[in-house]
């Protein structure tokens, strides 16, 4: 692998700028890079379908169609002598989104942040931390890592409005995540729990109210394969989430509780150097509860390694 090759490598690597959200499909999230590697994302994506309105408000058959443009930053480091990472996610969304609530069937134009997410991970095993030297002497072979992805209240939130970018309330995924390659083939597998404290004014008629809702686990997998010397490569991507029973004043809604999964595709490819294009597309393949929506994106990425440097004249 080449110093080039390199670059290509870490650029493709780190196009992952998905709103952090339990249903995201992010395959390579747990692949390492060398220390001091750093990303810029810009993606745009797509969504059209039915809506998650967390449970126990009074809207039925609500359908959005609406565009998350993400701005995303990436760098890794070493913890302990091993490979880790942190990643911070600032969505904006716009959209058009309507349903029947309580005998009426308003269409309603939103547009404003959503919640701020952080995400730390660091990897366990097979992944120690390296500089790009040793890095290009390294080869994968079974990666084990962990990580907390989080979201803080700062997106756009009217409790008044049944439809809202953000939560108002904070979440929490603790998660562990595997990757494994073979020859050209890449495996991952990740399980992790989403935790969220309570939205004490969530919409509700005549006037908010308390709601809380039970955590929701989730199971991801990917199957990628890279196409040699092109340094371009393709998933099949999937998940399934469950849980998150929600309540309204203490009392439990059982038909809010959710198991839902996804499949989708990835494809990845370098433009430059330090340039990366990612291109990937998702449906709901089962819906108990919650969005059942399609959602396609594109990401392009700048990334580089170590610190910019100034040089005077």
């Amino acid at each position: 692998m080449t110093v080039r090759h390199l670059i290509i490598f870490v650029c493709a690597a780190l196009c992952i700028g998905h709103v952090a959200m339990a249903q995201t499909l992010a395959p390579r999230a747990y692949v390492i890079t060398p220390i001091h590697s750093n990303g810029i994302t810009l993606s745009w994506s797509y969504y059209d379908g039915g809506l998650d309105l967390n449970g126990a408000i009074p809207v039925t058959g609500a359908t959005g169609t609406y565009h998350v443009p993400v701005l995303s930053y990436y760098h890794s480091l070493s913890l302990f002598s091993r490979s880790a990472n942190l990643t911070g996610f600032l969505p904006y969304g716009v959209g058009t989104f309507q349903g029947e609530v309580l005998g009426s069937q308003p269409q309603v134009y939103r547009s404003g942040l959503l919640d701020l997410a952080l995400r730390f991970s660091i990897n366990l095993k097979g992944g120690p931390a390296m500089a790009a030297p040793q890095y290009l002497k390294w080869r994968q072979t079974v990666l084990l890592g962990v990580s907390l992805t989080v979201t803080a209240p700062t997106g756009q939130y009217d409790p008044t409005r049944p439809i809202n970018w953000g939560i108002n309330r904070w979440s929490f995924k603790p998660e562990l995540g595997y990757s494994q390659r073979l020859g050209n083939w890449v495996l991952d597998g990740y399980g992790g729990v989403w935790f969220h404290t309570e939205n004490k004014t969530f919409y509700s008629v005549p006037e908010p109210q308390l709601q809380t809702l039970n955590p929701i686990g989730s199971f991801e997998g990917h199957l990628s394969y890279d196409f040699g010397k092109l340094h371009y490569w393709a998933s099949l991507d999937g998940n399934l989430w469950f849980g998150g029973t929600a309540s309204l004043n203490g009392v439990t809604d059982p038909a809010t509780k959710q198991l839902s999964s996804r499949i989708g595709g990835t494809f990845s490819f370098p433009l430059k150097k330090h340039q990366s294009i990612k291109i990937s597309y998702s449906d709901g393949a089962y819906v108990r509860f919650g969005g059942n929506y399609r959602s396609v994106s594109v990401a392009w990425q700048y990334s580089w390694i170590g610190w910019p440097k100034f040089h005077s004249k």
